[in-house]
């Protein structure tokens, strides 16, 4: 398989669909050697099942591990980091990896325990999860999905699961686009295999999941993304991270010299273009939020919009919902997260969850609207 080169194949079989899929890939003639230790990065964002949307299946990496294990290599281990305010372990059991593990022998490894190591990502110092140095070569295993604060968040971004909680928060501070374009630079991938079954196109811990039933193989994490922003009528300048990486040398946005070829019968339905998470967002001040308080945060915004309290939350407010580590030390109305303690009113928590954001901020305005003007 070419670096220009990407595979899809649709059905319901995930774990034959990925066999066949990197049987038409000839995956093991990339590999350099029968013992080589390969690592498999799915995305176990959070404890979330793959049906939700936020997750990667364990079908599909039961079909790699079935594929590689057919071909001679068994030097294997299945290696994750949950965002932060989840715990890898709960994760690892919650999606079935744990179940996955003891199947087939191969060894879970949780980034949130492993030591790091400081690498020069491109002219960027960034911290790494030391296991990445162990690996002869990487499949990385990313879910087409939305996100609340990059919009999408595929084969670049899945590589956020390979780095301490601490870097992730300092990603968040340095604005997300170019730490994450620089890590392409300090981890390398040499094989995506897409889960683009039922991602959620709004939210990255899931809840909406849109069903496409699709699997996507590819080499050039940059090439992949910039298709995956065509599906979800995104421009590729849209998500800055991805022209940042092509310009570091990480790949190729060239779509138009690609070669995607669907392996069996085709889907032509497209993506839907709405996204829940555009109005929402007008209600929010975001500075440096982590992922997990911003993504628990929209959610609870979208379940008060559904209850008709949303607009009556905003009419109380004299400015919009503030997130973030920018807000640190500083004063305000309403405030979501450790990170706002000194607001009037701030929801607790590092990261606070989804259904205490939006009880916490439902008591506010039944409270608030009960006093007098």
């Amino acid at each position: 398989m070419r670096k220009n080169e990407i595979l899809q194949i649709y059905g319901t079989d995930y774990k034959k669909n990925t066999f066949r899929l990197l049987e038409e890939a000839d995956l093991a003639g990339l590999i350099p050697a029968p013992g080589a230790r390969i690592g498999i990065k799915p995305n176990l964002v959070s404890a979330s099942e793959a049906s939700w949307g936020a997750t990667t299946h364990p079908e599909v990496v039961a079909g790699i591990i079935e594929y590689l294990q057919a071909h001679g290599f068994n030097n294997l281990v299945i290696a994750e980091g949950s965002w932060v305010g989840d715990t890898t372990s709960e994760a690892f059991e919650v999606c079935g990896y744990n179940a996955l593990s003891a199947r087939y022998g191969v060894p879970l490894l949780d980034a949130q325990k492993d030591k790091f190591h400081k690498k020069d990502c491109a002219g960027l110092q960034l911290r790494i999860c030391n296991c990445v140095d162990t690996f002869d070569f990487l499949i990385n295993v990313p879910v087409l999905k939305g996100h609340c604060q990059t919009r999408m968040t595929c084969a670049l971004k899945n590589m956020k699961g390979l780095i301490p909680n601490s870097e992730k928060r300092h990603f968040h501070s340095m604005g997300l686009h170019k730490p994450i374009a620089h890590l392409s630079a300090g981890i390398r991938q040499d094989f995506i295999l897409v889960d683009h079954i039922c991602g959620d196109l709004d939210f990255e811990d899931g809840g909406n999941p849109v069903v496409r039933n699709c699997l996507m193989a590819a080499r050039d994490p940059v090439l992949t993304d910039t298709l995956v922003c065509r599906l979800m009528h995104l421009d590729p300048a849209d998500v800055p991270y991805i022209p940042m990486a092509a310009a570091l040398g990480s790949g190729s946005m060239d779509l138009e010299s690609a070669r995607i070829r669907v392996i069996g019968q085709s889907s032509p339905e497209a993506l839907p273009r709405e996204r829940k998470i555009v109005a929402l967002q007008d209600a929010v001040e975001e500075v440096e939020s982590c992922s997990a308080c911003y993504g628990y945060l929209i959610p609870a915004l979208q379940m008060l919009k559904e209850e008709g309290l949303l607009d009556r939350l905003m009419a109380l407010l004299p400015d919009k919902i503030c997130i973030g580590q920018g807000f640190r030390g500083k004063t305000g109305a309403v405030g979501i997260g450790r990170c706002t303690s000194g607001f009037d009113f701030s929801v607790p928590g590092c990261p606070p969850t989804e259904d205490r954001i939006y009880r916490s901020l439902k008591e506010y305005i039944l409270t608030h609207e009960d006093r007098p003007s």
